[in-house]
C-alpha cells in the first residue's frame, strides 16, 4: 500500500510539472471554454432570456463551462500515457517498484490536481458575468472538481492504454469529448429535451457533474436545475455518487487495460 501511495503521489507530481512548463497547453486549457463561454453566452443570451427568475442564460452555462474544463483536462490526461509508450519512459515507468496502479492512481490525481487549479482561475470571471462566489462555494467546489476529474480521468487512461500514437490518440478523444459535452446539459437543461436525448444524457456520466456545480451555483430549481431520474429530482449528493461509480468502473477498466501494457 505504501508502495501505490509513493508511486501515485511521484506521478502525480510529474505530471503537475509537466503541465506548468508547458504554456501552450496550459493557454490551450482556457481557450475553448472561454471561446464557447463568449460566442454561445453573446449568441444566445438575449435568444433564450432568462431561464429562472434571477438567471441568464450566460449564469446557467458558466458552471457548465468549468465542467466542461474539468472534462477535458481530465480526458487529455491519458495524452501522457501515449506520450510516454512512444518515447519510451513508459517502460522505465513500469519496471518501477510503485505498481500499476499507483501508475493509474497518479495519472489521475494529476489530472484532478490541475483541474481543480484550472476551475478556481474560471472563478475570477464570475463577478464580471454576475454570479455570486463565496469562501463557502469554493470550498464546496474543490471536493466536486476532485471526484469528477479522477472519475472522468479514467477514461483517458482507458482510451491511451490502447494508443500508440499522440495522433490517434487525439483523434478519438475529440470524437468522444465533443458528445459528451453537448449530452451533458452544459448549454441546455437535461430535463427540458426531447424524451430520446434526455434519455441518452442520463448515462453520460458528465451530466451529474455539471449538475452537481451547477446546484452549488444556483441552488436547486427543478424546472432547468436538478436532473430527474425516474421521478427522482437529484442533489449534489446523488449527483456525486453517480458520479463515483461511473469512476470506479472506469478507473478499474482502465487499471486493467493498462496491466496488459508492455
Amino acid at each position: 500500500m505504501a508502495d501505490i501511495i509513493l508511486g501515485a503521489w511521484v506521478v502525480a507530481y510529474r505530471e503537475l510539472l509537466r503541465f506548468i512548463q508547458e504554456r501552450s497547453r496550459m493557454l490551450g486549457a482556457f481557450a475553448m471554454p472561454l471561446l464557447f463561454l463568449v460566442i454561445f453566452g453573446a449568441g444566445f443570451n438575449r435568444l433564450v432570456g432568462t431561464l429562472v427568475p434571477g438567471v441568464d442564460f450566460v449564469q446557467f452555462i458558466y458552471p457548465g463551462i468549468i465542467a466542461m474544463m474539468v472534462l477535458m483536462q481530465s480526458v487529455m490526461s491519458g495524452l501522457s500515457v501515449v506520450w510516454d509508450r512512444e518515447f519510451g519512459f513508459l517502460k522505465e515507468i513500469l519496471v518501477a517498484p510503485i505498481g500499476r496502479v499507483g501508475i493509474v492512481l497518479g495519472k489521475a490525481l494529476g489530472a484532478a490536481t490541475v483541474a481543480v487549479l484550472q476551475g478556481l482561475v474560471m472563478l475570477l470571471l464570475a463577478p464580471f458575468l454576475g454570479v455570486s462566489v463565496t469562501p463557502l462555494l469554493v470550498l464546496q467546489l474543490i471536493p466536486v472538481l476532485v471526484i469528477v476529474s479522477v472519475s472522468l480521468s479514467g477514461l483517458g487512461i482507458l482510451v491511451a492504454s490502447r494508443m500508440r500514437s499522440q495522433q490517434g490518440f487525439q483523434l478519438i478523444v475529440q470524437l468522444i469529448i465533443f458528445p459528451l459535452i453537448f449530452l451533458s446539459g452544459v448549454f441546455f437543461p437535461v430535463n427540458n429535451v426531447a424524451a430520446w436525448l434526455g434519455t441518452v444524457s442520463r448515462f453520460n456520466p458528465l451530466t451529474y457533474g455539471v449538475d452537481a456545480i451547477r446546484q452549488l451555483f444556483l441552488g436547486g430549481n427543478a424546472d432547468v436545475i436538478g436532473v430527474t431520474v425516474f421521478g427522482h429530482t437529484m442533489s449534489v449528493i446523488d449527483d456525486i455518487i453517480v458520479v463515483l461509480c461511473f469512476g470506479a468502473i472506469l478507473l478499474t477498466l482502465a487499471g486493467r487495460w493498462f496491466g496488459k501494457l508492455e
